[in-house]
């Protein structure tokens, strides 16, 4: 079993690498000491387990379970007893409450042993489900914040004031910022429920605007409009977009 360590704190890696010593069939691939690093190892090792602590610096254990879903299997293991049940919902296998014995250390991995078992070492599918705790996550949070893109190995970390528009690209997301544009696998209708309203609004089915990137808005044709932004980039406007976008301009 190939596992990864993830923790910001050099003691707590500690411990869980003497508790692996005692297992004969585990192999300890990497120690990271933040999501950007968890994403990457995991993306090129491909490890069986990764082994999360959940606030971490940069990444959260939650956010490297969902840019790494499919990837490998999740253990949490953190010092905070309140995020449990939200750790359960992203199909973690176990979750160890810091500080945690051998014996229960020992406990868990024969749970993921199990689990490796039963799915005869296969990567885990990745879960519908995910994404819809990942949804209703931002619904309870607020707003989001920030946007999470994966590159390969790479993870990008937009703020979400920085984006111009959201351009929908079949099962994709087109993310316009700061003259450049990434692919994110979500739906544009995901990032509507999840980025401030008063902000971005849906000006037409296939585009979500950053009001505040746009300059004006121009006539295109008889009963058409376009949204000038400010960097001169033209986007279609529908009609309901119009109306939508008169009312808060006005």
């Amino acid at each position: 079993m190939r596992i990864i360590i993830v923790d910001d704190e050099a003691l707590a890696r500690g411990v869980v690498r003497e508790y692996l010593a005692a297992h004969a069939d585990v192999e300890l691939v990497a120690e990271c000491v933040n999501g950007f690093e968890a994403v990457k190892a995991i993306t090129e090792l491909a490890p069986d387990l990764a082994i999360l602590d959940i606030q971490m610096p940069k990444l959260d254990g939650f956010e490297v379970a969902e840019l790494a879903a499919g990837k490998c299997r999740f253990m949490f293991a953190t010092a905070f007893d309140q995020y449990a049940v939200k750790a359960f919902e992203y199909h973690a296998l176990d979750y160890l409450l810091k500080p945690f014995s051998q014996q229960r250390f020992d406990q868990a991995l024969a749970h993921v042993r199990a689990s490796l078992a039963r799915d005869g070492g296969a990567p885990p599918p990745v879960q519908q489900g995910v994404a819809e705790v990942v949804r209703e996550a931002a619904a309870r949070k607020g707003p989001l914040g920030r946007v999470l893109i994966r590159d390969g190995a790479k993870v990008h970390v937009i703020a979400a004031e920085k984006i111009d528009y959201i351009e929908a690209q079949d099962d994709y997301v087109q993310i316009r910022t700061e003259g450049r544009s990434y692919l994110k696998n979500q739906r544009l209708s995901d990032l509507e429920s999840q980025l401030e309203a008063d902000k971005f609004l849906r000006i037409h089915r296939s585009y979500l605007l950053n009001i505040e990137c746009m300059s004006r808005i121009e006539q295109a044709g008889k009963d058409s409009h376009v949204a000038v932004l400010k960097d001169g980039a033209k986007l279609p406007i529908s009609r309901s977009g119009y109306q939508k976008l008169r009312s808060v301009i006005q």
